[in-house]
């Protein structure tokens, strides 16, 4: 037991640090050092900085999920934009909550990684896929109860999801207020995916 709660404990303080300082700026000494063990000992449980960074990745994924399946649990919406918009605004929420996942998620390091290591790569595409499945069910519902038009789900849960990301991307360098285009963000997502009703005009 002493073993597993060292280890998340490590996971934990890594993803803190690459959060704020990036792959390059951190060194397993540091995270040892603020973990609060031994510096050698860090390597028991990780080989690498490499496996330890993957292993956050792999604990973003996890946490993301959870939460995400913790939010819907339960609840019933009316219409598969109602639970559009309702993915979108817990996705908002919980890169705030949990801001550290989406800085590691945004850092370039990990995609530049991504495109040389397929370990990495998988990781990725594992989180993204995971996203785009929320929003996709959410389109999909709505195409069965006739309030979303006839579409591509995942591509445009794909362009849903890029939307987000840069957004937020432009928080995270602190150009511009997420919150702020929130409400612009759901007009646009609903007038894209939204079947538009026919009115019969009557002379």
């Amino acid at each position: 037991m002493k073993k597993i709660n060292k280890k998340k404990r490590i996971l934990a303080i890594a993803g803190e640090l690459f959060a704020e300082k990036g792959f390059t700026n951190t060194s397993m000494t540091e995270v040892a050092e603020v973990a609060g063990i031994a510096g050698a000992t860090i390597f028991y449980h990780f080989k690498s900085k490499k496996e330890l960074f993957l292993a956050v990745l792999d604990d973003v994924k996890s946490g993301i999920l959870h939460e995400f399946c913790g939010y819907f649990s339960g609840q019933v919406f009316s219409t598969g934009i109602d639970m559009l918009e309702a993915a979108i605004a817990y996705h908002l929420d919980l890169a705030e909550s949990k801001k550290k996942w989406f800085l590691i998620l945004n850092h370039h390091y990990v995609h530049e990684l991504a495109l040389v290591d397929p370990v990495c790569r998988s990781h990725l595409v594992n989180i993204y896929d995971c996203l785009v499945a929320i929003f996709e069910q959410a389109l999909d519902k709505g195409q069965e109860d006739g309030s979303v038009r006839p579409l591509p789900t995942r591509k445009t849960a794909l362009v849903i999801l890029a939307m987000l990301n840069g957004i937020l991307q432009m928080e995270n360098n602190r150009l511009y207020d997420a919150a702020a285009l929130y409400e612009e963000l759901l007009v646009s997502c609903r007038h894209m995916v939204q079947k538009q009703v026919c009115k019969q005009v009557q002379n």
